[in-house]
């Protein structure tokens, strides 16, 4: 576990110095004495940890000046390297060291969650709609500097490069549902995107692409979604101009209806499948069904069978969007039945 302003690397220098000063003492008694090797490293190790052992052979004049010297050599690192770690511990970094492992212990209890790649602007956005959803998540971060929001923000999280294979294992890629690579570099996404892919062959992968040319290369990598900010913002602006009515009426999360739109997907072998549209939906609006050949028919029929593989999206109040056992993934923050 690496410290905040990195204990590992704080204490590597006086590592260094120690090998120095006893390489120094060594070769001063072998010099000045003229003692073997043994003999005067085992001086050395003894006068720089003050055991207060005899010492070796009887000592001249100028030996006993030269066992100051190592004396005072070994005090002052000894001080140094204390003054170091005390600083690490009060700039917080065992603490923070102990919140890391409890968050790992806490990432390890996840499954079919959803893993955010960077905690910058646009991964900011995405915890908080995740945390209104009550979708489980785990942000990969690995900038220092933003940790202390993170912590802030009380999301769950792991210091790292989203990019790394270790690093994506510690988050669960394996066992989690989907990941969003909203790392400001887009080749840093196509690695992860690979990475990710490569591990889980069944992750639901949405990538950000900030580049014009960058959106293929993130699908060829095996990214199911990719998204521009600028240009869906503008698109988003540009409704908003034209017909706001309209996006007042769908915004998902950010209108003051209590519309949303929610999909519900028939696995195989699921209860759902030879039910009818209207069956399933309830009060909600189906707006189409996606079925497992491709073809999307819009507004379908209420009395229209499902099939496993069909996809189908509706639209309706949180109150009447229910979960439906064994035909998709619940809603976050729904009950299980039975």
């Amino acid at each position: 576990m690496v410290a905040p302003s990195g204990l590992r690397s704080r204490l590597g220098w006086p590592a260094v110095l120690l090998v120095l000063v006893v390489a120094y003492g060594t070769a001063g008694y072998t010099l000045i004495e003229g003692w073997s090797f043994l003999d005067a490293l085992y001086m050395t190790v003894m006068t720089l940890t003050t055991v207060g052992f005899m010492e070796v052979h009887p000592l001249d004049a100028a030996g006993r000046v030269f066992t100051i010297t190592v004396i005072v050599m070994g005090v002052c690192l000894l001080l140094v390297t204390l003054s170091l770690v005390a600083g690490w511990i009060a700039e917080g970094g065992l603490g923070l060291g102990a919140r890391r492992r409890r968050m790992e212990r806490r990432v390890r209890r996840l499954a079919d969650h959803y893993i955010v790649c960077a905690y910058g602007r646009v991964g900011r956005s995405v915890a908080r709609e995740f945390d209104a959803q009550g979708v489980d998540y785990v942000v990969v971060e690995e900038r220092d500097d933003v940790e202390e929001q993170m912590l802030a923000d009380g999301v769950t999280y792991l210091m790292g490069d989203p990019s790394q294979e270790t690093v994506l294992r510690a988050a669960g890629v394996e066992r989690a549902a989907g990941l969003v690579c909203a790392v400001d570099s887009d080749a840093t996404n196509v690695y992860i995107a690979l990475t990710a892919r490569s591990l889980n062959p069944d992750l639901f992968i949405v990538a950000r692409a900030s580049e014009p040319g960058s959106a293929d290369r993130l699908t060829k990598a095996g990214a199911d979604r990719v998204i521009s900010p600028y240009v869906t913002s503008g698109r988003h602006m540009a409704f908003l101009a034209l017909r706001p009515s309209v996006v007042d009426y769908i915004e998902v999360g950010g209108g003051t209806q209590s519309l949303r739109l929610e999909e519900v997907r028939v696995d195989p072998g699921s209860d759902l499948v030879g039910r009818t549209v209207g069956e399933v939906c309830g009060p909600a609006l189906p707006l189409a069904v996606r079925h497992a050949e491709g073809e999307v028919s819009a507004h379908p029929d209420p009395a229209m069978r499902l099939q496993a593989g069909d996809l189908m999206v509706l639209l309706g109040e949180d109150a009447v969007l229910r979960p439906v056992e064994g035909g998709r993934r619940r809603t976050p923050g729904d009950a299980p039945k039975g």
